[in-house]
Protein backbone atom coordinates (compact mmCIF):
# COMPACT_ATOMS: atom_id res chain seq x y z
CA UNK A 1 0.00 0.00 0.00
CA UNK A 2 1.16 3.31 -0.98
CA UNK A 3 2.01 6.09 1.75
CA UNK A 4 0.29 9.18 0.32
CA UNK A 5 0.85 12.60 0.92
CA UNK A 6 -1.02 15.97 0.10
CA UNK A 7 -1.21 17.22 -3.04
CA UNK A 8 0.17 19.96 -2.08
CA UNK A 9 3.79 18.28 -1.83
CA UNK A 10 3.53 17.90 -5.76
CA UNK A 11 4.56 21.42 -5.93
CA UNK A 12 7.46 21.60 -3.27
CA UNK A 13 10.71 22.38 -5.20
CA UNK A 14 13.04 19.57 -5.40
CA UNK A 15 16.34 21.24 -7.52
CA UNK A 16 17.00 17.36 -8.55
CA UNK A 17 13.97 16.12 -9.48
CA UNK A 18 12.04 16.12 -13.30
CA UNK A 19 8.81 18.22 -13.73
CA UNK A 20 5.77 17.33 -15.52
CA UNK A 21 5.22 20.54 -16.92
CA UNK A 22 2.40 19.21 -19.49
CA UNK A 23 -0.20 16.85 -20.04
CA UNK A 24 -1.66 16.38 -23.68
CA UNK A 25 -4.36 13.22 -24.29
CA UNK A 26 -5.05 12.89 -28.07
CA UNK A 27 -8.20 10.51 -28.87
CA UNK A 28 -6.83 8.43 -32.30
CA UNK A 29 -8.70 5.83 -34.43
CA UNK A 30 -7.15 3.18 -32.56
CA UNK A 31 -6.09 4.21 -29.38
CA UNK A 32 -6.03 7.00 -26.84
CA UNK A 33 -2.29 8.48 -26.44
CA UNK A 34 -1.35 10.10 -22.86
CA UNK A 35 1.72 12.27 -23.02
CA UNK A 36 3.72 13.33 -20.38
CA UNK A 37 5.71 15.91 -21.48
CA UNK A 38 9.07 16.52 -18.83
CA UNK A 39 11.21 18.94 -18.57
CA UNK A 40 14.22 17.00 -18.47
CA UNK A 41 15.56 13.18 -19.31
CA UNK A 42 13.48 11.20 -16.31
CA UNK A 43 15.95 9.72 -13.96
CA UNK A 44 15.67 7.16 -12.59
CA UNK A 45 13.62 5.07 -14.65
CA UNK A 46 10.24 4.64 -14.75
CA UNK A 47 8.16 1.53 -13.74
CA UNK A 48 4.82 -0.21 -14.22
CA UNK A 49 2.48 -1.99 -11.77
CA UNK A 50 -1.02 -3.39 -12.96
CA UNK A 51 -3.62 -4.62 -10.71
CA UNK A 52 -7.28 -5.99 -11.07
CA UNK A 53 -8.54 -2.98 -11.30
CA UNK A 54 -5.94 0.08 -11.83
CA UNK A 55 -2.39 0.09 -14.54
CA UNK A 56 -0.17 2.24 -12.55
CA UNK A 57 2.75 4.33 -13.83
CA UNK A 58 5.43 5.25 -11.42
CA UNK A 59 7.60 8.10 -11.67
CA UNK A 60 10.17 7.82 -9.06
CA UNK A 61 11.65 12.03 -7.91
CA UNK A 62 8.93 13.09 -9.85
CA UNK A 63 6.68 16.11 -9.42
CA UNK A 64 4.01 17.96 -11.57
CA UNK A 65 3.31 21.75 -12.35
CA UNK A 66 -0.64 22.46 -10.70
CA UNK A 67 -1.46 24.35 -14.16
CA UNK A 68 -0.40 20.33 -15.89
CA UNK A 69 -2.51 18.97 -13.08
CA UNK A 70 -5.45 21.03 -13.49
CA UNK A 71 -6.07 19.91 -17.58
CA UNK A 72 -7.09 16.17 -15.65
CA UNK A 73 -9.75 17.50 -13.93
CA UNK A 74 -11.48 19.15 -16.92
CA UNK A 75 -14.36 17.12 -18.41
CA UNK A 76 -13.10 17.39 -21.94
CA UNK A 77 -10.24 15.74 -20.68
CA UNK A 78 -10.36 12.34 -22.55
CA UNK A 79 -8.49 9.61 -19.36
CA UNK A 80 -10.18 8.93 -16.30
CA UNK A 81 -6.70 9.94 -14.87
CA UNK A 82 -5.96 10.36 -10.88
CA UNK A 83 -2.38 11.29 -9.38
CA UNK A 84 -0.50 10.97 -6.67
CA UNK A 85 2.97 11.14 -4.55
CA UNK A 86 3.95 8.83 -2.26
CA UNK A 87 6.17 9.72 0.77
CA UNK A 88 9.34 9.06 -0.82
CA UNK A 89 8.64 11.35 -4.12
CA UNK A 90 7.45 8.73 -6.82
CA UNK A 91 4.45 10.46 -8.53
CA UNK A 92 2.12 7.87 -9.23
CA UNK A 93 -0.31 8.00 -12.30
CA UNK A 94 -3.39 5.65 -12.25
CA UNK A 95 -6.00 4.78 -14.85
CA UNK A 96 -8.90 2.18 -14.49
CA UNK A 97 -8.34 -0.93 -16.42
CA UNK A 98 -11.67 -1.64 -17.39
CA UNK A 99 -12.26 0.42 -20.50
CA UNK A 100 -8.93 -0.52 -21.63
CA UNK A 101 -7.68 -3.60 -22.98
CA UNK A 102 -3.95 -3.48 -23.33
CA UNK A 103 -2.00 -0.39 -22.29
CA UNK A 104 2.11 0.16 -23.97
CA UNK A 105 4.11 2.99 -23.08
CA UNK A 106 7.63 4.53 -23.45
CA UNK A 107 10.32 7.11 -22.80
CA UNK A 108 11.16 9.41 -25.62
CA UNK A 109 13.67 12.08 -25.57
CA UNK A 110 13.96 15.62 -27.54
CA UNK A 111 11.78 16.42 -26.09
CA UNK A 112 11.77 14.45 -22.94
CA UNK A 113 8.50 13.20 -22.47
CA UNK A 114 6.77 9.90 -22.01
CA UNK A 115 4.21 8.25 -23.60
CA UNK A 116 1.21 5.53 -22.77
CA UNK A 117 -1.19 4.31 -25.64
CA UNK A 118 -4.18 3.19 -24.13
CA UNK A 119 -6.16 0.64 -26.38
CA UNK A 120 -10.00 -0.13 -25.52
CA UNK A 121 -11.40 -3.34 -25.19
CA UNK A 122 -13.44 -4.67 -28.68
CA UNK A 123 -16.85 -3.91 -27.18
CA UNK A 124 -15.41 0.02 -25.87
CA UNK A 125 -16.58 2.93 -28.07
CA UNK A 126 -13.82 5.13 -29.58
CA UNK A 127 -15.67 8.11 -27.47
CA UNK A 128 -15.05 6.80 -23.68
CA UNK A 129 -14.71 9.76 -21.54
CA UNK A 130 -14.45 10.57 -17.78
CA UNK A 131 -17.69 9.45 -16.34
CA UNK A 132 -19.01 7.84 -19.71
CA UNK A 133 -20.62 3.83 -18.90
CA UNK A 134 -19.17 1.12 -21.65
CA UNK A 135 -21.71 -1.15 -22.80
CA UNK A 136 -23.74 -3.46 -20.75
CA UNK A 137 -21.85 -6.57 -20.19
CA UNK A 138 -23.29 -9.53 -18.43
CA UNK A 139 -22.11 -9.80 -14.67
CA UNK A 140 -19.59 -11.53 -14.17
CA UNK A 141 -20.13 -14.92 -12.01
CA UNK A 142 -18.82 -14.56 -8.15
CA UNK A 143 -16.76 -17.79 -9.25
CA UNK A 144 -15.09 -15.92 -12.29
CA UNK A 145 -11.46 -15.85 -10.89
CA UNK A 146 -9.78 -12.37 -10.77
CA UNK A 147 -7.86 -11.54 -14.38
CA UNK A 148 -3.88 -12.41 -14.37
CA UNK A 149 -1.71 -9.47 -13.85
CA UNK A 150 -0.42 -8.33 -17.27
CA UNK A 151 3.16 -7.42 -18.19
CA UNK A 152 3.11 -7.51 -21.92
CA UNK A 153 0.84 -8.88 -24.48
CA UNK A 154 0.89 -11.92 -26.27
CA UNK A 155 2.35 -11.52 -29.82
CA UNK A 156 -1.00 -11.17 -32.12
CA UNK A 157 -0.54 -12.87 -35.83
CA UNK A 158 0.50 -10.79 -37.99
CA UNK A 159 -2.12 -10.10 -40.45
CA UNK A 160 -4.59 -7.40 -41.46
CA UNK A 161 -5.89 -7.61 -45.33
CA UNK A 162 -5.69 -4.00 -45.11
CA UNK A 163 -1.79 -3.47 -43.78
CA UNK A 164 0.09 -1.76 -46.59
CA UNK A 165 4.24 -1.46 -46.38
CA UNK A 166 6.21 0.69 -48.26
CA UNK A 167 10.09 -0.20 -48.67
CA UNK A 168 12.35 2.16 -50.33
CA UNK A 169 15.80 0.87 -51.71
CA UNK A 170 17.65 3.89 -51.72
CA UNK A 171 19.52 5.32 -54.73
CA UNK A 172 19.28 3.77 -57.65
CA UNK A 173 20.04 4.68 -61.78
CA UNK A 174 22.00 7.11 -62.26
CA UNK A 175 22.91 7.54 -58.66
CA UNK A 176 24.86 4.86 -57.07
CA UNK A 177 24.86 6.16 -53.51
CA UNK A 178 27.46 5.65 -51.39
CA UNK A 179 30.84 3.67 -52.50
CA UNK A 180 33.09 1.44 -50.86
CA UNK A 181 36.86 1.28 -51.01
CA UNK A 182 36.32 -1.97 -52.92
CA UNK A 183 33.68 -0.66 -55.35
CA UNK A 184 30.48 -2.09 -53.66
CA UNK A 185 27.58 0.43 -54.28
CA UNK A 186 25.35 1.44 -51.98
CA UNK A 187 22.25 1.05 -54.46
CA UNK A 188 22.76 -2.67 -55.26
CA UNK A 189 23.40 -4.06 -51.57
CA UNK A 190 19.94 -1.70 -50.15
CA UNK A 191 18.04 -2.93 -53.35
CA UNK A 192 19.12 -6.98 -52.44
CA UNK A 193 18.42 -6.38 -48.78
CA UNK A 194 14.34 -4.67 -49.48
CA UNK A 195 14.34 -7.67 -51.60
CA UNK A 196 14.50 -10.04 -49.22
CA UNK A 197 12.86 -8.37 -46.58
CA UNK A 198 9.68 -7.73 -48.98
CA UNK A 199 9.59 -11.45 -49.60
CA UNK A 200 9.69 -12.07 -45.78
CA UNK A 201 6.88 -9.81 -45.26
CA UNK A 202 4.77 -11.88 -47.44
CA UNK A 203 5.67 -14.81 -46.30
CA UNK A 204 4.79 -13.77 -42.96
CA UNK A 205 1.73 -11.59 -43.06
CA UNK A 206 -0.81 -10.99 -45.13
CA UNK A 207 0.24 -7.75 -45.87
CA UNK A 208 0.72 -5.97 -49.20
CA UNK A 209 3.81 -4.96 -49.53
CA UNK A 210 5.13 -2.65 -52.39
CA UNK A 211 8.54 -1.17 -53.46
CA UNK A 212 9.87 1.79 -54.33
CA UNK A 213 12.09 0.63 -57.05
CA UNK A 214 12.27 -3.70 -57.80
CA UNK A 215 14.93 -2.45 -60.37
CA UNK A 216 18.45 -0.51 -60.92
CA UNK A 217 16.42 2.78 -61.91
CA UNK A 218 16.77 6.04 -60.66
CA UNK A 219 13.65 7.54 -58.59
CA UNK A 220 13.48 11.04 -57.65
CA UNK A 221 12.69 11.74 -53.85
CA UNK A 222 9.46 13.66 -54.48
CA UNK A 223 7.91 10.34 -56.53
CA UNK A 224 9.53 8.27 -53.56
CA UNK A 225 7.13 10.43 -51.21
CA UNK A 226 3.83 10.50 -53.86
CA UNK A 227 4.71 6.75 -54.42
CA UNK A 228 4.28 5.60 -50.64
CA UNK A 229 1.23 8.28 -49.92
CA UNK A 230 -0.55 6.90 -53.46
CA UNK A 231 -0.63 3.52 -52.38
CA UNK A 232 -1.92 4.64 -48.62
CA UNK A 233 1.07 2.96 -47.19
CA UNK A 234 0.25 2.28 -43.21
CA UNK A 235 4.09 2.54 -42.74
CA UNK A 236 7.11 3.62 -44.89
CA UNK A 237 11.09 2.66 -44.34
CA UNK A 238 13.61 3.46 -46.70
CA UNK A 239 16.86 1.82 -46.35
CA UNK A 240 20.24 2.88 -46.97
CA UNK A 241 23.99 2.65 -46.33
CA UNK A 242 26.15 5.20 -44.37
CA UNK A 243 29.54 6.71 -45.16
CA UNK A 244 31.96 8.61 -42.99
CA UNK A 245 35.67 10.08 -43.81
CA UNK A 246 36.96 7.88 -41.01
CA UNK A 247 37.38 4.19 -41.63
CA UNK A 248 36.91 3.20 -38.19
CA UNK A 249 33.12 4.26 -37.68
CA UNK A 250 31.30 1.50 -37.95
CA UNK A 251 27.47 0.56 -36.86
CA UNK A 252 23.78 1.67 -37.64
CA UNK A 253 21.55 3.81 -36.65
CA UNK A 254 17.50 5.16 -37.59
CA UNK A 255 15.62 8.33 -38.55
CA UNK A 256 12.87 10.38 -38.47
CA UNK A 257 11.76 13.40 -39.16
CA UNK A 258 12.91 16.91 -37.61
CA UNK A 259 15.51 18.49 -36.62
CA UNK A 260 18.87 17.68 -37.02
CA UNK A 261 19.41 16.11 -33.54
CA UNK A 262 23.57 16.89 -34.65
CA UNK A 263 25.92 17.84 -37.02
CA UNK A 264 26.20 14.28 -38.32
CA UNK A 265 22.53 13.63 -38.48
CA UNK A 266 22.66 17.02 -40.85
CA UNK A 267 25.39 15.97 -43.02
CA UNK A 268 23.79 12.48 -43.52
CA UNK A 269 20.60 14.21 -44.74
CA UNK A 270 21.93 16.31 -47.27
CA UNK A 271 23.92 13.88 -48.56
CA UNK A 272 20.74 11.67 -48.70
CA UNK A 273 18.75 14.59 -49.90
CA UNK A 274 21.28 15.07 -52.76
CA UNK A 275 21.49 19.06 -51.31
CA UNK A 276 23.89 21.53 -50.65
CA UNK A 277 24.71 21.36 -46.32
CA UNK A 278 23.34 25.03 -46.47
CA UNK A 279 19.56 23.95 -48.22
CA UNK A 280 18.91 21.19 -45.14
CA UNK A 281 19.60 24.06 -42.60
CA UNK A 282 16.42 26.08 -40.01
CA UNK A 283 14.12 27.10 -42.56
CA UNK A 284 14.23 23.57 -44.14
CA UNK A 285 14.40 22.14 -40.71
CA UNK A 286 11.68 24.11 -38.53
CA UNK A 287 8.73 23.71 -41.56
CA UNK A 288 7.03 21.21 -40.90
CA UNK A 289 4.29 20.06 -44.20
CA UNK A 290 0.68 20.59 -43.28
CA UNK A 291 -0.25 16.81 -43.23
CA UNK A 292 2.96 16.04 -41.09
CA UNK A 293 1.50 16.56 -37.70
CA UNK A 294 2.21 15.76 -34.28
CA UNK A 295 0.44 11.85 -34.34
CA UNK A 296 2.48 11.21 -37.43
CA UNK A 297 5.59 12.40 -36.02
CA UNK A 298 4.74 10.49 -32.24
CA UNK A 299 4.13 7.54 -34.57
CA UNK A 300 7.24 7.45 -36.65
CA UNK A 301 9.56 8.03 -33.03
CA UNK A 302 7.84 4.93 -31.80
CA UNK A 303 8.37 2.92 -35.19
CA UNK A 304 12.01 3.76 -34.82
CA UNK A 305 12.49 3.28 -31.78
CA UNK A 306 10.61 0.12 -31.88
CA UNK A 307 12.63 -1.20 -35.19
CA UNK A 308 16.04 -0.22 -33.50
CA UNK A 309 16.20 -2.11 -30.29
CA UNK A 310 14.49 -5.57 -32.61
CA UNK A 311 17.08 -4.98 -35.37
CA UNK A 312 20.12 -4.70 -32.48
CA UNK A 313 18.63 -7.52 -30.67
CA UNK A 314 18.23 -9.95 -33.70
CA UNK A 315 21.62 -8.72 -35.24
CA UNK A 316 24.04 -9.20 -31.59
CA UNK A 317 24.55 -12.88 -31.43
CA UNK A 318 25.72 -12.90 -35.22
CA UNK A 319 28.25 -9.47 -35.35
CA UNK A 320 29.57 -6.80 -32.84
CA UNK A 321 26.98 -3.97 -33.56
CA UNK A 322 27.79 -0.52 -33.32
CA UNK A 323 24.52 0.91 -32.00
CA UNK A 324 24.39 4.50 -32.33
CA UNK A 325 20.57 5.06 -31.84
CA UNK A 326 17.87 7.29 -32.92
CA UNK A 327 18.09 10.46 -34.28
CA UNK A 328 16.39 13.04 -36.00
CA UNK A 329 17.42 15.05 -39.47
CA UNK A 330 15.16 16.49 -42.01
CA UNK A 331 15.47 13.70 -44.96
CA UNK A 332 12.54 14.52 -47.51
CA UNK A 333 11.42 11.21 -47.81
CA UNK A 334 10.50 11.25 -44.40
CA UNK A 335 8.81 14.90 -44.76
CA UNK A 336 6.51 14.30 -47.56
CA UNK A 337 5.05 10.87 -46.67
CA UNK A 338 1.97 10.90 -44.62
CA UNK A 339 2.25 7.74 -42.20
CA UNK A 340 4.69 6.53 -39.98
CA UNK A 341 8.33 6.78 -41.81
CA UNK A 342 11.86 6.32 -40.68
CA UNK A 343 15.13 5.74 -42.18
CA UNK A 344 17.77 3.27 -41.66
CA UNK A 345 21.60 3.49 -41.84
CA UNK A 346 22.23 0.48 -41.54
CA UNK A 347 26.20 -0.04 -41.88
CA UNK A 348 29.11 2.47 -42.69
CA UNK A 349 30.49 1.19 -46.34
CA UNK A 350 33.25 3.13 -45.48
CA UNK A 351 34.05 0.67 -43.06
CA UNK A 352 36.08 -2.34 -44.64
CA UNK A 353 35.17 -4.93 -42.26
CA UNK A 354 31.33 -3.26 -42.61
CA UNK A 355 31.76 -3.20 -46.34
CA UNK A 356 32.92 -7.03 -46.79
CA UNK A 357 29.99 -7.74 -44.72
CA UNK A 358 27.84 -6.11 -46.73
CA UNK A 359 28.64 -7.48 -49.82
CA UNK A 360 27.76 -11.34 -48.03
CA UNK A 361 24.31 -12.54 -48.50
CA UNK A 362 24.45 -14.13 -45.34
CA UNK A 363 24.74 -10.95 -43.72
CA UNK A 364 22.08 -9.27 -46.28
CA UNK A 365 19.23 -11.79 -45.54
CA UNK A 366 20.02 -11.34 -41.71
CA UNK A 367 19.70 -8.01 -41.83
CA UNK A 368 16.57 -7.96 -43.69
CA UNK A 369 15.34 -10.59 -41.12
CA UNK A 370 16.15 -8.05 -38.03
CA UNK A 371 14.50 -4.69 -39.99
CA UNK A 372 11.37 -7.43 -40.10
CA UNK A 373 11.24 -8.32 -36.79
CA UNK A 374 11.30 -4.69 -36.15
CA UNK A 375 8.22 -4.12 -38.01
CA UNK A 376 7.03 -6.86 -36.56
CA UNK A 377 7.18 -5.73 -33.62
CA UNK A 378 5.63 -2.27 -34.38
CA UNK A 379 2.60 -3.48 -36.12
CA UNK A 380 1.62 -6.53 -34.12
CA UNK A 381 -0.10 -3.75 -31.38
CA UNK A 382 -2.42 -1.58 -34.21
CA UNK A 383 -3.72 -4.96 -35.61
CA UNK A 384 -4.40 -6.17 -32.53
CA UNK A 385 -6.32 -2.98 -31.11
CA UNK A 386 -8.26 -3.00 -34.90
CA UNK A 387 -9.50 -6.39 -34.23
Amino acid sequence: MWETTPYLSLAAKRPSSTSIRNIRAHQHKKYTRLVLDLDRDAQPASADRRTETKFQLELPNTRILKKALAKTTTTTFPIELSIFRTAKGTLILSVPTKPWKRYKWYVLQKPPRIVLDLYPAPSQKRTLVKGSEPSAQPPLKKTTPPPPVIVAPPLASVTKKDMVIVLDPGHGGKDPGALGRKGTREKDIVLKISNYLKNLLKKETNAKVFMTRESDVFIKLEDRATFANDHKADIFISIHINSHPKTTIKGLELYHFGEASDPRALEVAARENGTPLEDNGPAWQFILADKLHDKKIEDSQEFAWTTKKALVKYLKPFYKIKDHGVKTAPFFVLRMTTMPAILAEIAFISNPTEEKLLKSSTYQKRMAQGIFEGIKSYITPLQTASR
